[in-house]
């Protein structure tokens, strides 16, 4: 056993000043230093703004990628102050704000009510991960400016540079991010769209404009304004689905330094996940008590006036939670001066004084609302009865799914040839479309850990069909019966027989569909295992080509410029392949399975809403919204990573 000491004393703990604690640990601040991490730091300064926004002082916030990897984000706010800061008499408190952790108006003082940035951790975290900041402030008629470099240090302090032009109040934040903390300084500009437009929803009348300069510096800015804040937002999730009522109901409440809104329509749809929330504009994509609050209500609501107006008999049960909310789209926003979030990813909000509000107002509002649309409040009723029979089918096919794999033995599937480990952390389920594949891919694997279930065809478009009739279909049924870990509701991601579940299919537009239609069962029926990050896309090649004696395979068209660029000799032509049954074993295992070699695209779910949305566009009914969607898309496909 090695020898204790007890040396450890205040000596050994060693203090990180300002902005270094930041760069040595950027992780702790943003989460990572990959995409997700870079595209925050435009959030923590466009999140400042919109807290203007909030507090009743801004109008408009302008957001723009420069040439040479920079953004700008400007706004009409009061401006940061520029007086010499009580605490920091050598500083001001613009430069209090921006190199001092967790300083700014929102700890205390009265410079906010409510605000989403209490959940960041500022645009000193922006200053010290970026290599250049530069800040202009209009405030009381004068422009202020001031300039940082390397991670937060101040360049050039705070001076007056003339007049604001015509009255103007407000900040503008430029940085470029530093090359030597993030792996790659590419902004996506898909990804920030999707944000500034939720934005924009949750903050009724805001504009957000976004303007993408780095090829063209007279680009046209794409504007998002809302006037109807989050029942335009409900419209929108909406459009590609068959609505049951034209009307978005809507109803607000505000109590002391709480208030909370909410937005709802029903459509003719089977998925009861269409509830998005979000505390002070953040998305609580784990819920809370705002979510509880609302669905505990919700279904009390519903059950009593179905009762009150004798649309359920009295020997009939009360209907559940899930059939009231099957075809439901809502949008739950709630602002609180001091959200506490939980959970791994800070995405659950935890204040127990707003699940008694949003009860209280759901159960006040919600029943008005009901009494004074009768049409549509008969339709919801209808609808979540329907919804009760078909959940009452669907758990007698389940038992009898349940009976017959009891029955059968080990209970998996046939066709299924399973890896010999039991252990759930290294086991790997590979979905492959067609035979001929299925077969290349069992005599490819590693048997320990690599299980094999051959797709047949394709399977059923589970976005227009209920749970009972998804259970009747052969190939869905194999598929949960392989995992594990049952399905729907009742779905436990802790049951899973593997915690890598990979998609293979081919490079081709029969195998994209076979892949989205197995994206959109697990995103339905298994959102668990999609958001624990366990389902992955197999890359296999596109290209095969010979050199010398020998095939060499490339992913993409842009491996196979890379290729070339190696070899600009090269004269030997380029196969494109058509499936995964064109290539043997040995070929599969190298290019598309072996661990060492292969590259697995993993499935994320950042935004529910945009994928709810995505989602219902691509199998939904409506062909004109899908054909727009891919038009719009194509360019961005091989970010598709719904």
């Amino acid at each position: 056993m090695a020898q204790q000491t007890d040396s450890y004393g205040a000596k050994d703990i060693q203090v990180l000043e300002g902005l270094e604690a930041v760069r040595k640990r950027p992780g702790m601040y943003i989460g990572s230093t990959g995409p997700t991490g870079l595209h925050h730091l435009v959030y923590e300064v466009v999140d400042n703004s919109v807290d203007e926004a909030m507090a009743g002082y801004c109008s408009r916030i302008d957001v723009a990628l420069l040439p040479g990897g920079g953004c700008e984000v400007r706004d009409d706010g009061r401006g940061i102050p520029v007086e010499r800061h009580p605490k920091y008499p050598d500083m001001s408190a613009a430069e209090v704000v921006l190199t001092v952790l967790h300083a700014g108006g929102k700890f205390g003082g009265q410079g906010y009510k409510v605000s989403g940035g209490l959940h960041g951790v500022g645009v000193s975290v922006v200053n010290a991960l970026s290599s250049r900041v530069e800040v202009e402030i209009d405030r009381k008629g004068t422009r202020h400016s001031m300039e940082f470099i390397d991670g937060g240090r101040l360049d050039v302090p705070l001076h007056p540079i003339g007049e604001s032009p015509e009255g103007r109040t407000g900040t503008t934040v430029r940085f470029w991010p530093d090359s030597s903390i993030f792996d790659d300084l590419t902004f996506r500009a898909t990804t920030l769209l999707e944000r500034f437009q939720m934005m924009a929803f949750l903050n009724k009348g805001l504009e957000i404009t976004f303007a993408d300069r780095r090829e063209d510096p007279d680009a046209a800015p794409t504007v998002f304004r809302y006037d109807g804040g989050i029942i335009d937002f409900v419209s929108h999730v909406n459009a590609s689905k068959d609505s049951l009522f034209d009307k978005v109901g809507y109803f607000e409440q505000v109590e002391d330094t709480q208030e909370v809104e909410i937005a709802f329509q029903w459509n003719t749809g089977y998925n009861a996940d269409g509830l998005h929330s979000f505390a002070n504009g953040i998305n609580t994509t784990e819920g809370g008590m705002h979510v509880e609050g609302f669905r505990k209500a919700l279904t009390n609501v519903v059950n009593r006036y179905a009762r009150g107006k004798n649309l359920l008999k009295e020997k009939e049960e009360n209907l559940q939670g899930e059939d009231i909310r099957e075809g439901l789209t809502a949008i739950l926003s709630v602002r609180l001066q001091e959200p506490q979030f939980e959970g791994q990813t800070k995405a659950k909000l935890g204040n127990v004084s707003m699940r008694s509000l949003v009860e209280r107002a759901t159960n006040e509002r919600l029943t008005d609302w009901l009494e004074e649309n009768p049409n549509e409040a008969k339709a919801i009723v209808t609808k979540s009865t329907q919804a009760a029979r078909a959940r009452i089918a669907a758990q007698s096919a389940r038992a009898a799914t349940r009976r017959k794999s009891a029955l059968d033995g080990a209970g998996l599937p046939g066709k299924l040839t399973d890896c010999s480990s039991r252990n759930p952390a290294e086991s790997e389920l590979y979905i492959v479309e067609g035979n001929s594949a299925g077969g290349s891919a069992k005599d490819a694997r590693d048997p320990r850990t690599m299980a094999i279930l051959p797709i047949r065809g394709k399977i059923l478009n589970v976005e227009r069909a209920r749970l009972d009739k998804m259970l009747k279909n052969t190939e869905v049924g194999a598929l949960i019966q392989a995992i594990g870990g049952g399905v729907g509701e009742e779905f436990d991601v802790s049951k899973a027989r593997y915690h890598k579940v990979v998609l293979l299919a081919d490079a081709d537009v029969d195998g994209s569909h076979i892949r989205t239609l197995l994206l959109t069962f697990l995103f339905r029926q298994m959102r668990d295992l999609v958001e624990a990050g366990m389902v992955y896309i197999a890359q296999p090649p596109l290209y095969s080509t010979e050199v010398g004696k020998s095939k060499v395979y490339l992913k993409d068209d842009a491996a196979k410029a890379a290729f070339l660029a190696e070899f600009p000799n090269h004269k030997a032509e380029f196969q494109r392949l058509k499936g995964l049954g064109e290539m043997d074993a040995t070929e599969l295992w190298d290019t598309t399975m072996d661990p060492d070699k292969r590259t697995l695209l993993q499935v994320t779910v950042d935004q529910a809403a945009i994928a709810d949305e995505v989602f219902s566009v691509l199998m939904g009914d409506v062909v004109e919204v899908r054909k727009h969607f891919i038009q719009t898309n194509a360019k961005d496909v091989r970010f598709l990573d719904i």
